[in-house]
């Protein structure tokens, strides 16, 4: 089974300070499964990468620029990334509510539930799947969405369906809490909730 490191920043000072100096460090290193995955909070120097991740995975996720991902860098109550052998092999981003951001799916979880997280979007590059990076972000996501907050919430695609990720979803416990239609009925989406036990 893969062990994975969770880490603050400071742990990982060396590759840090190499990829200021040389932002094409990250490219040249061949992505190993053989590396320790970290898990650490996303950095200002990380978007670049986070953001060719994410533009690789469209439709999955929807476009957005480096701006955007700059946004998300402020506002996001959740902004990791995984590591693998120095690169950047995946990324979690999750919302607080009350976010002036322009997603009909967030924007429906505003409009029904007074609190929640919401997982924006996740992407795990094609040569890093099945390893068990987007179940370790999750674990963790989850560890930290129930100190603050009664459920934790999050969408999949219906139409075009994705019964890969309803099944991840399900394994974790997400139920269906509602359905809409976006980007002018061209897509269809379940809106899943993982509600967590009232605190005593």
């Amino acid at each position: 089974m893969q062990s994975f490191r969770i880490a603050k920043c400071n742990d990982c000072r060396d590759y840090h300070s190499l990829r200021r100096f040389n932002p094409e460090f990250s490219k040249s290193q061949p992505l190993s499964m053989n590396h320790t995955p970290i898990l650490r909070d996303a950095e200002t120097f990380d978007l670049p990468a986070v953001l060719d991740l994410n533009q690789a995975a469209v439709p999955h996720v929807s476009s957005v620029t480096l701006a955007d991902m700059e946004r998300f860098a402020e506002i996001a109550g959740y902004f990791r990334v995984a590591e693998v052998g120095g690169r950047v092999a995946g990324f979690l981003i999750a919302l607080n509510p009350g976010h002036d951001y322009a997603s009909d799916n967030y924007r429906w979880f505003n409009d029904n539930f007074d609190d929640f997280f919401y997982i924006d979007r996740i992407v795990i590059a094609d040569n890093a799947q099945g390893k068990g990076l987007g179940a370790a972000l999750y674990q963790q996501v989850i560890l930290i969405a129930k100190a603050f907050a009664p459920r934790l919430t999050c969408e999949v695609n219906t139409q075009p369906p994705n019964p890969q990720s309803m099944a991840f979803h399900e394994g974790f416990g997400f139920k269906c809490v509602g359905t809409q239609q976006t980007e002018g009925g061209n897509k269809e989406v379940a809106l899943l909730s993982l509600d967590f036990e009232p605190k005593a």
